[in-house]
């Protein structure tokens, strides 16, 4: 088991920057490919940005690219999401999720995770 816990969200306005990260234990964080997804109201929870456990290999959603930046310390069982630039639309609950995996292997899909945080909500003020 793995258990994840989200921290860092908050109220910013637009052009402004957050810092999540998310905390894991349980078992060994550097074999556990890592994501960030989001939900907003009334929206289905899609894919923000991942990185591989070796840490060497990021992606992103197109709506993020260029504004957000993940990152992951394995001796600290932590990952991190800077968010800068935020935008309205960029409200929602964010969550961690994990897998088991090989090293370079980010996934891209929330049926494909098998650990969950419980969110953390980030509201952005137009």
């Amino acid at each position: 088991q793995v258990q994840l816990v989200e921290s860092g969200g908050g109220l910013v306005q637009a052009g402004g920057s957050l810092r999540l990260s998310c905390a894991a234990s349980g078992r060994t964080f550097s074999n556990y490919a890592m994501d960030w997804f989001r939900q907003a109201p009334g929206k289905e929870r899609e894919f923000v940005a991942g990185i591989s456990w070796i840490g060497l290999d990021t992606y992103y959603a197109d709506s993020v690219k260029g504004r957000f930046t993940i990152s992951r310390d394995n001796a600290k069982n932590t990952m991190y999401l800077q968010m800068n630039s935020l935008k309205a639309e960029d409200t929602a609950v964010y969550y961690c999720a994990a897998v088991r995996s090989s090293a370079r292997y980010i996934p891209q899909t929330a049926a494909g995770m098998d650990y969950w945080g419980k969110g953390t909500l980030v509201t952005v003020s137009s």
